[in-house]
Parts: structure tokens; sequence; C-alpha cells
């Protein structure tokens, strides 16, 4: 059994619902998707009460099975205006399964900011926030630390997501108590601001009760033993995510200065020092951490400590997302630059996916240089300080290249392009075209898929599968870097399931809960207006070939979604 809480803000009351099996399991980007459908969330205004900010956990939360405690965020989006499923890492999914809760969705709006606190016991009380109002993460977190211990996980709005900056993402603890593990697209963290929560504090408590403890148990070894025996996992072990780097940037797919060109180095003379190689050796000559794992038991640790000249600690993690972004896209080579950068978008709780494309769209309108670090703190300054300018560079990369009429602006659905150029890194792209989350490669990434001379067939048939694979493993909570094994033994996480819920489901749940998930998005961007015409690349991708390939966009929304309504018809 778990419980799912309704929290009204407004009156501060809380129904509680219990969840038993299949509903236990049925959580994350599928709950989301259900219940902003089926409660006709799809015209309301984003930033007003009527919009639920829902968190859900999947099956294992609370468990040590690696790489199995994300915590799924939810609502209409503000920045899209379409669907929002941002999921992060962190202890705060972990400590909802050990307080046995399936999710808890936030009703209406607070009178004034609160802070929401879920014990052992069971108890759901609101305190007073005013002390905390516009510290940045770091300060909030080490005093609600000195307030209530060390055994918590904390989900926070930062300064940015206070005013609702459309950036805000939802901060939440690691395993060491910093609270840099992002919810962070869509402006979930605005949403949170609308709803005047500054933070959110659960007990760490004990691991929750399984139908067979002894065969989860056993699950938990032996899934443990296929990660370590993956190649892939091995290197994200190794290098973590920053390994990405190093080959999107040999095969010109990296976003450099605003997507004008694929490739910051050449590799064959050159040292890519954003690259995963060049930081792990850079951070172990330091003595900084080259693994790192996010959440309690992950085996995978593909994240990292990145440490100064002296040793000491500067920002966790520096992810590639990061790299791409808000490091190579706006012209930065310099790891300890990005790496203080990084550090300062932590303490603001803002996405760096979003951050570094506006920023990059800042330079190509000529109001700062590329690879100018100290404006782009300026700019920071101005977003934490809430100025007239820093508010306008909250609201993201769509809004700022409309207000300086840039030509240039690489989004989609107004959500920033991640770090993968569409015209190179085609599969990738397809997904980001089609999600109705918005420009984000988490629903569907495959930047190794070798597109030479495929059609739009192969492609959109690839940009599928995947698609399905995301939202199901974003549903119970898994982080896609696991995929090479769980998306290769789906008989075996399904058995799991069964055994820790005492349920039969069918190893054709894992597939049919993606295709579920998919409809119910697509249903909600349907009814919140979109068209078709959302899903195009913005035109410079079409009129530009990306040096040093030389290659342009292939793919219009037209013909991808042609394709689509075809190949699914024939599933």
């Amino acid at each position: 059994m778990r419980s799912y809480h309704q929290i009204d803000l407004a009156s501060q009351t809380v129904t509680t619902e219990e969840l038993h099996g299949e509903a236990i399991v049925r959580a994350g980007r599928y709950l989301i998707a259900k219940t902003l459908v089926e409660q006709n969330i799809a015209t309301v205004d984003p930033l007003s009460d009527d919009n639920p900010l829902i968190f859900s956990a999947g099956p294992f939360a609370g468990t040590n099975f690696s790489n199995a405690n994300r915590v799924s965020v939810g609502c209409k989006s503000p920045l899209t205006g379409g669907i929002k499923e941002a999921n992060g890492g962190g202890t705060f999914g972990f400590a909802m399964g050990q307080l046995e809760i399936s999710g808890f969705t936030l009703n209406k709006a607070c009178k004034d900011w609160q802070i929401i606190r879920i014990t052992k016991d069971g108890e759901i009380t609101f305190e007073d926030a005013n002390e905390f109002m516009g510290m940045g993460n770091f300060e909030t977190a080490e005093k609600l630390h000195e307030k209530y211990g060390k055994k918590i996980s904390i989900a926070l709005c930062g300064p940015v997501g206070e005013y609702q900056g459309l950036t805000a993402g939802i901060a939440m603890s690691d395993v060491d108590l910093r609270p840099s593990r992002l919810a962070a697209r869509g402006g979930v963290g605005a949403v949170m601001g609308a709803k005047k929560v500054k933070a959110i504090v659960l007990d760490l408590y004990k691991m929750p009760s399984m139908h067979d403890r002894k065969k989860v148990m056993g699950a938990v070894k032996e899934y443990k033993k296929m990660l370590d025996a993956e190649p892939a996992i091995k290197a994200f072990q190794d290098i973590g995510t920053a390994m990405v780097a190093d080959y999107t940037n040999h095969v010109g797919g990296l976003p450099v200065k605003n997507f004008a060109i694929g490739r910051q180095t050449d590799t064959d003379k050159e040292i890519f020092k954003l690259g995963g190689d060049a930081l792990r050796a850079l951070n172990l000559e330091r003595g900084g951490e080259t693994t790192h794992a996010c959440m309690p038991g992950c085996t995978i640790q593909c994240s990292n400590v990145f440490a100064d000249k002296d040793g000491n600690e500067v920002v966790s993690p520096v992810e590639y997302e990061t790299i791409g972004l808000l490091g190579t896209n706006c012209g930065l080579s310099d790891p300890d630059e990005l790496a203080q950068l990084n550090y300062i978008a932590n303490d603001l709780g803002v996405d760096t996916i979003e951050l570094g494309g506006m920023i990059g769209v800042l330079m190509e309108a000529g109001k700062g240089e590329f690879g100018d670090k100290q404006f782009m703190e300026s700019v920071l300054e101005e977003m934490r300080n809430g100025s007239e300018d820093g508010k306008l560079y909250a609201q993201g990369t769509a809004v700022v290249g409309e207000h300086f009429n840039v030509a240039r602006v690489p989004v989609i659905k107004r959500q920033a392009i991640s770090a993968y150029d569409p015209r190179v890194i085609e599969v990738t792209g397809i997904t980001m075209m089609m999600t109705a989350q918005g420009a984000d490669h988490t629903a569907g990434n495959l930047p190794q898929y070798d597109c030479k001379d495929k059609d739009a067939n192969e492609l959109v048939a690839a940009s599928l599968d995947m698609q399905v694979n995301c939202a199901t493993v974003d549903s119970l909570g898994l982080c896609i870097f696991g995929r090479s094994v769980t998306n290769t033994h789906t008989d075996f996480i399904i058995n799991a399931i069964n055994d820790a819920h005492g349920i039969e489901l069918p190893e054709s749940f894992f597939k049919q809960l993606g295709v579920e998930t998919l409809e119910l998005e697509n249903q909600f961007n349907k009814a919140a207006g979109f068209t078709e015409a959302d899903d195009e690349l913005p035109a410079f991708f079409y009129d530009e070939a990306l040096p040093p390939s030389n290659k342009a966009a292939r793919w219009h929304s037209k013909e991808v979604n042609e394709t689509a309504r075809a190949l699914q018809s024939q599933a």
C-alpha cells in the first residue's frame, strides 16, 4: 500500500487516498498525463490557482534498486503552454518511497509563503517561509538542515521561481545534501512559486514494505550485476554524462555560439577542454570526484563533483547538457568558468538548458560577446535581483528572442532545444519536434544512431520506439541512463514490479504504459490548441548548413507526423 495526498494549499487541508497494486505502478509521467487530461487542465492559465503541481515517485522508490528513485513533477507548462513532466534525481523520490508516499498534488495556492513538512509519522504541516524569501538555494538548504536535521530531503523553489520566472526548476537534495538535482524543464519552478510554496521537506525514514521483500532484494542485486556487465554503463561510470560532449563535438552536432557551429575544436589537433575525457583528467588531477551518485543506491554514478585548482569543490554536477548549452553554446571553452556559472545557476534554481539557450540569443542580439563570462554573470545577477531586465531574461529563450527581434532562436514549442543539433543528430531532433513535452531530448534520445542514407520512415520509427521506452521509464521512476539494461530486459523489470507489489502484470505492460502515456500527452496538447505547425524546427535549421558537416535539417513537421501516423496505423 502507498498513500497519495491531495493538498489544498488555500485551506491547508489534506485528503489522502490509499493506492494498491497497479495503481502504484502507474506513476510518474503516466500519472501526470492522466491526471491533467482527466481534470481538463489544458485550457487553464498555467500560473493560476487552477493548475495543479503533481509530484510522483515510482514503484521502487525508497529502495536501493539502482537508478530507480527519480521523482516526476508535472503541470501545465507556463513556458510551452503544453503538458510538462520534469523529473530529477537526488533523494526526494527516495524519501517519498521511504514514507510510503506514491505521490501528492499541490492544489490552489497558499495565501502567504509556506514550507510544507511531511514527517515519518505521516503528519503534513505548514510553516511560515518568510525568513527564507529571496535566499539562494544553498543558503536556504543549509538553514533548513539547521532547523530540521540532516535526515531529510528538500524540494526548493529558488529566487527566480519566487517571481515566476519561466527558467525556474525545482531543486532537490542530492545524497550529500546539496540542493543541486533539478526537475528543471518547462517552468515547473514558476508554478511552485505561483503557489507560494518555498520548500517541501520530507523525512528520510526506512525501506518501504514490499509484497516479497526477499525477491525484490534479489532483483536489486541481479540488476546491479546486469548494469556492471554493460560496456555503456562502464563508460558512464568512468566519465559520466560529460562523455557525450566528446561524441557530439566529434560528429559536429554540438551547439556552439547559438547553434551556429557544430564543433568547438578540431578534434584531431586540439584538446576539447569541455569534453568528458579532459574534464575527468583535470578533475582527477585536482582531487575532485569523477564519479558521483545522485540517487541512493545508484551504481551508474554518472555525475561528478568538480574541484578548482586548489582542490576545493566548485559545483556538483557538471553535466553534458550544461556543457552544451551554458558552455559551448555561449562560446565558453574554460571548464573553470563554466563550473562557476553552473554553481550560480544551481543557487538560483534555473534550468541550465533554457538559461544557456537564452544567453546565446542575447549574445546573438549583440547584448554581449560570445565567451564573455562577466556578461553571463551579470545576466545571472540581474535574474537574482529580479530587476526589470532580470525578469525579462528569466522568461526564457523564446521571450528574449522575441523581445530583441532575433532571427535565430533555437526553440520548439517555446522551449530551448537541448544540446543536440537536429541537423546532424537527426533522430533526437525528430523526437524534439514530435514530443508534446517541447524540445526535450529525454523524451527519446538516440544521439549515436547512424542516420546516413536513412529515410524518414526509418528515422521516425527509431524515434517513436525510443519515445515509448522513455515514457515508460519516466513513469516507473527509472533513470534513462540504465536503458541499455532496462529496455532489453523488460521481463526482468516487470517481474520485479510484480514481486514488489503483489500483482501479475504481463511483460507487454512495459510498452503499453509508454504508449498510453504518449497518447494522453498528445491529447492534452491538442486540447491546449497545439497544431502540427508547433512541431516545426526554427527556419534557420533548414536555411543554414551547419559547419563542419555542412548539413541542413531535412525533415519538416508535416512529413514527420504523416510518417508517424502511418507507422502507428500499421502497429
